[in-house]
């Protein structure tokens, strides 16, 4: 039966065909705790000898344990805990006797200058008196044979050579003797015990230099970047002006923002600074509404001039699918638009079509005449001399791969008693070319679903359908021959005489048709025909089709006259 629905014998009719991603001993001390000999502190006779400077030293600033203290009329005499010589005042009163942790120690308290130590004699080996209420007090006294000056009430101590002695600009004469001005009995003494004065520093000329070529150098790129943010917000892009000379042809992606679409441009030679087009684009009204596609555009055009013509259709260079468009169809059009010898693009589909991306629901029959057919989804493409026949393909394959997925083709073939998506799919393509009007689709789709079952008694699982026998035939025609001679025509594309869907899809349907097909109307329609663009005419029976036959032919009359 045809789209006019008509039963056995009736005149064959057909509407148009639609175009459409350490703890050793050289180690550290520790600090406030007992004597190296555990517990009570050890008398040793004191023996005249050199002072003893940082025999286990860290190389650490010295602590107040290891403090220095010089008796009158003789040798100055260390008291640091260390194992050559400690100093005990009692067994109940203890110097320092562990590690030096290489931390400065609490200030001592100073007594009265006249008598550090109150008068109060203490004996050597005896108990000695607690001289500051405290029995860790800190330093110890001395014996009355050795007592000396009040100590000063500041500590002074040497840094070392690697610790600051006097810092880089701190206007020191560079020749100055460090020891100049040291007092007798410091730091001068004490450097003497290691064999004299230290070297004199001078510093290097060649470091002075360096330090102020960084200094120069960090001004200078300072400066840089402060000049590049100043034209980056407040600066005016590079731009090319008037609209340009020769021809450029450039390709915009899907989903291309302005940055994007710039630098495709500006690659290309069109806009000199990417910049200079998002700007021009921003003050364009219809800036964002630049969409996808091959652009032929002029070289060195002012920003403002591309977005202009980039919104013009003349610069348009895309290729479109209308609706319901055969693959031989799309097949011609890729040639002319890459400027091919005509049948290399069908050449290459009926070649390559296992590479170009279809998901593995497609070509399940054994029958199918191009695995492509229904996958060249209907749309805009870019397509311009240069590009291949294989990459156009996969671009329209893979658009419409998506597309099904997002309608949900695999998952709703089993709500409609449908086989797999390819029936689906095939179901879409035959309401897009029988159906006349996309206002009549969801009954159209109802018809053919009402047709395919087996126990109808209209066409009992004949669809019937000229469209079936055109695409065949590689034809589009209404004039397709008497049911008689349709029946004998053998193809596997032939619905007036093998029951059921043909092979696959018979042509590239739309989104109105995909989703009258995942969605027809409820209804016992079998039949229908269009009388005119507003009123199509659907009937359950044959006889009540025949009626709405008569009224298509009065309206043809009516219209001719």
């Amino acid at each position: 039966m045809t789209e006019y629905g008509r039963g056995p014998g009736s005149e064959p009719w057909h509407p148009e065909d639609p175009l459409y991603g350490d703890g050793g001993w050289g180690g550290q001390q520790p600090s406030g705790g007992q004597s190296t000999y555990g517990g009570q502190g050890q008398y040793h006779p004191q023996q005249p000898q050199q002072a003893q400077y940082d025999d286990w030293s860290t190389g650490q600033q010295q602590a107040y344990g290891q403090q220095q203290y010089g008796g009158p009329g003789g040798p100055e005499q260390q008291y640091n805990g260390g194992p050559e010589q400690q100093y005990n005042g009692g067994p109940e009163q203890q110097y320092n006797g562990g590690w030096d942790t290489g931390q400065h120690g609490q200030v001592p308290y100073t007594a009265d200058p006249s008598d550090p130590y109150g008068n109060q004699p203490g004996g050597y080996g005896a108990e000695s008196p607690d001289y500051y209420g405290t029995p860790d007090a800190y330093p110890p006294p001395e014996p009355p044979s050795r007592r000396r000056a009040a100590p000063e009430p500041q500590q002074d101590w040497d840094p070392g050579p690697d610790q600051g002695e006097h810092a880089f600009f701190s206007g020191a004469d560079d020749d100055e003797d460090e020891n100049g001005d040291e007092p007798p009995g410091r730091r001068g003494d004490r450097r003497g015990g290691r064999g004299g004065k230290k070297p004199k520093k001078r510093r290097s000329g060649c470091a002075c230099l360096v330090v102020t070529l960084v200094f120069a150098g960090g001004l200078g790129g300072v400066g840089y970047f402060g000049y590049q943010f100043y034209q980056d917000r407040f600066g005016t892009s590079p731009d090319y002006a008037g609209e340009g000379t020769g021809l450029a042809t450039v390709d915009i992606p899907k989903g291309s923002g302005g940055y994007v679409i710039g630098q495709k441009l500006k690659d290309a030679g069109v806009v000199k600074s990417v910049d200079a087009f998002v700007s021009a684009q921003a003050q364009n009204p219809d800036g964002n509404t630049i969409q996808e596609g091959v652009y032929v555009l002029k070289k060195q055009m002012s920003a403002k001039s591309a977005v202009e013509l980039m919104l013009s259709p003349k610069s348009r260079n895309n290729l479109i699918i209308p609706e319901g468009k055969r693959n031989s169809w799309v097949y011609n059009q890729i040639d002319t638009r890459l400027k091919l010898d005509k049948g290399t693009t069908e050449g290459v589909a009926k070649k390559e079509w296992k590479s170009l991306g279809l998901p593995d629901w497609a070509n399940t029959n054994k029958d199918i005449k191009d695995p492509l057919e229904g996958f060249l989804y209907p749309s805009s493409y870019p397509v311009a001399k240069g590009q291949k026949p294989e990459a156009v393909l996969k671009k329209m394959v893979s658009h419409a791969t998506v597309k099904y997925d997002e309608l949900g083709l695999k998952t709703k073939a089993a709500q409609l008693n449908l086989k797999d998506p390819l029936q689906v799919l095939t179901v879409a393509s035959l309401v897009q070319a029988e159906g006349k009007y996309k206002h009549d689709f969801d009954k159209v789709a109802t018809v053919v679903y009402n047709r395919l079952k087996p126990n109808n008694t209209e066409t009992y699982g004949l669809l019937d359908f000229d469209s079936t026998v055109n695409y065949a035939k590689a034809e589009s025609t209404l004039e397709t021959g008497t049911v008689d001679d349709l029946r004998k025509f053998n193809d596997p594309y032939n619905t007036y005489k093998i029951k059921g869907l043909p092979p696959g899809p018979i042509g590239n349907p739309g989104d109105e048709a995909l989703k009258s097909a995942l969605n027809p109307a409820k209804g016992n329609w079998y039949y229908f025909v269009s009388i005119n663009a507003d009123e199509t005419l659907f009937a359950e029976t044959n006889k009540e089709h025949e009626r709405n036959r008569q009224k298509y032919l009065e309206e043809q009359k009516k219209n001719s006259g």
